[in-house]
């Protein structure tokens, strides 16, 4: 077994809650109170969603462009006024497949991850006399993982009732190990998942007529097998 030369000192955990804004400064302070120094911000909190906009509540998409994209941007701004000081850093965005392409039942979710890869992308051409500085933005699909169970619905109250089978989805472990080798290279964006979505991607890059006819077909199939209670096949 390997043993860690990590002390107490070396492990700092501090309770956050990404749409509690005000609090953001506190915490990035904290932490350099007791590092000293802040060398990697992983933006990686959020939810899904499943529910069809026409059922869905307002306030719904409120609560997720609160937690997936307001949260995150606010706790990126503190912590790079940090980086801005040292002139380094990176910056490494959990986003998703969902922020380059569309998908019914999500609506919110992919606006959510839209915004945020808008945001970062804009963002890197801001940052160009501090090369130093990494924005990176990593894509998954698919990763097995407690998304599911909580998911936003069509009212902030309701849970979803059944996560389903994830066995098709990439193993947390790759994805982890395919991240951190993402950021350890400076990729500006990864798109981290497995066939055949990793080949959806492509089609929604490179031949979106092509992708929006093929995810008409499979949209219609997903919303039939969501009305009808099968969260298995969601993906």
């Amino acid at each position: 077994l390997e043993i860690s030369s990590l002390s107490e000192n070396d492990i700092l955990v501090l309770r956050l809650d990404l749409t509690d804004r005000s609090s953001h400064e506190a915490a990035t302070n904290s932490v350099l109170k007791h590092f000293g120094k802040i060398d990697v911000l992983v933006n990686n909190g959020g939810r899904s969603q499943r529910s069809l906009f026409v059922d869905t509540n307002l306030d719904v998409y409120n609560a997720i462009i609160e937690l997936n994209y307001l949260g995150t941007i606010s706790l990126t701004k503190y912590v790079l006024n940090h980086m801005i000081q040292r002139k380094k850093g990176k910056i490494v965005t959990v986003s998703s497949v969902m922020g380059i392409m569309g998908a019914p039942l999500a609506t919110g979710y992919c606006a959510s991850k839209h915004a945020l890869q808008g945001f970062f992308n804009s963002l890197r051409t801001e940052l160009t006399d501090y090369p130093e500085i990494s924005v990176i933005q990593i894509c998954p699909g698919p990763v097995q993982s407690q998304i599911i169970q909580n998911v936003f619905t069509e009212n902030l109250a309701k849970s979803i009732e059944s996560s389903g089978d994830q066995s098709h989805k990439m193993p947390t472990e790759r994805c982890a190990r395919l991240t951190l080798v993402s950021v350890a290279n400076d990729v500006q964006e990864a798109w981290i998942s497995d066939h055949p979505y990793l080949a959806v991607c492509y089609l929604w890059q490179y031949a979106p007529t092509w992708a929006w006819w093929l995810m008409n077909r499979m949209g219609k199939r997903r919303i039939q097998n969501f009305k009808s209670g099968i969260v298995s096949v969601q993906r």
